[in-house]
């Protein structure tokens, strides 16, 4: 059997929000910082986040947080 992939998905802002629990302006900030995926331009003035980097990033997190527990 071969390993399946998830398709990417291109999540608008509004998901992204709702996924996240992050703030417009945090995310806009954490991109400024170079912490968060930045967006994929869709037009000249839509963009979106591909789904499998926001769901790496939240994973990072949760790492991240596991990490500090265990020290």
């Amino acid at each position: 059997m071969q390993g399946t992939t998830t398709p990417p998905r291109l999540l608008r802002l509004p998901e992204v929000i709702r996924t996240t629990g992050l703030s417009r302006s945090s995310i806009y900030d954490l991109i400024a910082q170079g912490r968060f995926p930045r967006p994929i331009p869709l037009t000249a003035s839509a963009r979106a986040w591909d789904s499998r980097e926001i769901e790496i990033w939240i994973a990072e997190r949760i790492a991240a947080r596991d990490e500090g527990a265990a020290a």
